[in-house]
């Protein structure tokens, strides 16, 4: 049976997550995870999009993603993204067969609140699986670009989106995105994930 075609809107953002087969490791060294983003920015010199945050976990990752061409849906972005990395991983580690398990999740992101609470819930993924104590620990995320404007960032990184949300400078702006992030973390708990807007991997 053929499966059922994706739709998608051009210029709007989706959570994408993709894991591992058999939920096994997709990132087993930093090498791995600096071959992801290598992919990443290949691809972006090529094809329009934008990413406005991600995480990299061991056995899934997290995209919040856009395209800005309306012949260049999401699909063909993450066809490439996952067949490009499958073929390094298989090659690196001497391996066949799958290495991504089904096909990508995707989910429509619409306004404020929602870019929010995403973003939020990407950054956050690391700390709720106890792997750090704070996001800025974790090496694999983007939350280093929103809380130092100092750190440079990927071309298909854009992080003025979600700082544009809030009002002041530029530091004003990072701070209170990242108390957002860091009060949320204080409470994590399962509310969010109930109301079916996350995709949850365990």
């Amino acid at each position: 049976m053929a499966r059922k075609k994706r739709t998608w809107l051009p210029h709007c953002y989706y959570h994408i997550v993709s894991r591992g087969n058999r939920r096994d490791p997709l990132f087993l060294n930093p090498q791995d995870f600096e071959a992801f983003f290598h992919i990443l920015t290949q691809l972006h010199q090529k094809y329009p999009f934008e990413i406005a945050s991600y995480c990299l976990m061991t056995n899934h990752f997290h995209l919040l993603l856009r395209s800005l061409d309306p012949d260049c849906s999401i699909s063909k972005i993450m066809s490439l993204v996952n067949k490009r990395y499958a073929n390094y991983y298989n090659t690196r580690y001497r391996l066949t067969g799958h290495v991504f398990e089904k096909r990508f999740y995707d989910q429509l992101v619409e306004g404020n609140v929602g870019m929010l609470k995403v973003s939020r819930y990407i950054h956050l993924n690391p700390v709720a699986a106890n792997m750090v104590k704070k996001c800025e620990h974790y090496p694999w995320s983007s939350y280093s670009y929103y809380k130092y404007s100092t750190m440079p960032k990927p071309d298909f990184m854009n992080t003025d989106l979600l700082l544009n949300y809030y009002a002041g400078t530029d530091r004003e702006r990072r701070a209170l995105y990242c108390l957002s992030v860091e009060e949320k973390g204080r409470e994590i708990n399962s509310a969010e994930k109930e109301e079916g807007i996350f995709f949850t991997v365990d």
